[in-house]
């Protein structure tokens, strides 16, 4: 029995289904916990191929698990569907949805087979939400040996640089007063952000090459001859590891401090997600992932890198994961920026979510038949230590 051809033909069989997927989530973008309609069309095509779909799982109304099998080994694939503010699928979600539907379905004749259980995991929020931290927290991962997504990008990679990141929100409260009758009773909030992003550039030069500290000023004031007494920002702390990010970000918030300390306003910094860690890929998995896409024709060639922050982190650190690039021709773009989200709904992009999923589902398939590495998985999923996330 060739097992691949197989998985092929499945896959084959559901291409355009999953194709009409991915041009619906791209044409109704949703942002993070409000998927209504991603999460649903997303489990449709699972079970209008016959397989029985969870919705809402671990009390997210936009969470759904697909198992399909019941074999010893037990591999999860991702689907994440929710878009961007203002620039909708400008990170190709709708492509990675439709992919693990795909990788799900291709695998679907061969569970038996192959001693699997495959469970598509419907994960809301990646974008600064941390669905699948809290899918983690929550059990919807327990018992799986191992997790796989694709993301699409400007070019193939196996292992992006995927860095650790804390996402807050800032608040400067200070008083009001009139601009120019009475600025002496006035205490600026908006004052305090530039002196905290002032530091926040001088302190760059002293920062590792792999550290980043970006964010906006979302409110700083309502009308020039007032004084503000409330400005609001959004900033993301980034760092090569869960380690550097620890050491990182009090630097940063000190920085915070400065301009509350040199104003006179008040300060309060809050967590707007869980800390997304660094991801961990899992060699032999990525290995097979790079020989089964290359075997559809894609390249990987060298001293290309892509760094970004993701909750399949968290999972890595926990599950033996992968986390793989494929290419879209975006012009030139990349992601998150309003031309790739255009070109997420090209033909190349519709070619990225059938190679997708069919390089996930050959990867899954070296997994269960490949001695060692199947013994590997089976054994790590009980004794993987859980990391401190503290």
């Amino acid at each position: 029995m060739d097992v691949k051809q197989i998985a092929r033909d499945a896959l084959d069989a559901r291409a355009s289904a999953l194709v009409a997927l991915s041009h619906r989530i791209h044409a109704h973008p949703e942002l993070k916990w409000e998927e209504v309609r991603a999460s649903s069309w997303t489990a449709g095509v699972l079970s209008d191929a016959g397989h029985a779909v969870e919705p809402g799982i671990c009390e997210l109304p936009t969470a759904f698990s697909c198992s399909i099998g019941s074999g010893p080994l037990h591999v999860a694939i991702c689907a994440e569907y929710d878009a961007l503010p203002e620039i909708g699928h400008a990170c190709g979600h709708n492509i990675i949805a439709a992919s693990a539907v795909g990788a799900g379905l291709a695998l679907a004749p061969l569970v038996d087979e192959l001693g699997l259980t495959v469970t598509v995991v419907g994960t809301p929020a990646e974008e600064g939400g941390g669905g699948k931290v809290v899918l983690l927290e929550r059990g919807a991962f327990d018992g799986t040996h191992a997790a796989l997504m694709v993301h699409p990008a400007p070019c193939n990679l196996v292992r992006p640089r995927v860095t650790a990141v804390s996402s807050v929100e800032v608040r400067y409260t200070g008083r009001e007063a009139h601009a120019a009758a009475a600025p002496h009773r006035g205490v600026n909030a908006g004052d305090a952000f530039v002196v905290a992003q002032t530091a926040i550039g001088l302190l760059r030069q002293h920062l590792h090459a792999t550290d980043q500290v970006h964010g906006v000023v979302v409110h700083g004031g309502d009308v020039a001859n007032v004084v503000p007494a409330h400005a609001r920002g959004e900033w993301m702390i980034r760092a090569r590891n869960v380690h550097d990010l620890r050491a990182l970000r009090p630097r940063v918030e000190r920085c915070f401090e400065a301009g509350a300390h040199a104003t006179g306003a008040t300060l309060d910094i809050v967590d707007l997600a869980p800390m997304y860690t660094h991801m961990e890929h899992d060699d032999g998995l990525a290995d097979s992932y790079r020989r089964n896409a290359e075997d559809l024709g894609r390249a990987f060639p060298d001293g290309i890198d892509l760094t970004f922050s993701t909750d399949m982190g968290n999972l890595s650190l926990q599950i033996p994961s992968i986390h793989p690039c494929i290419a879209l021709d975006s012009g030139g773009a990349t992601i998150h920026q309003p031309d790739f989200a255009r070109a997420a709904v090209s033909a190349s992009a519709d070619l990225a979510v059938l190679d997708g999923a069919l390089a996930l589902a050959l990867t899954v398939v070296d997994a269960a038949t490949t001695r060692e590495l199947r013994d590997r998985l089976l054994s790590g999923a009980s004794t993987r230590a859980e990391p401190d996330l503290r």
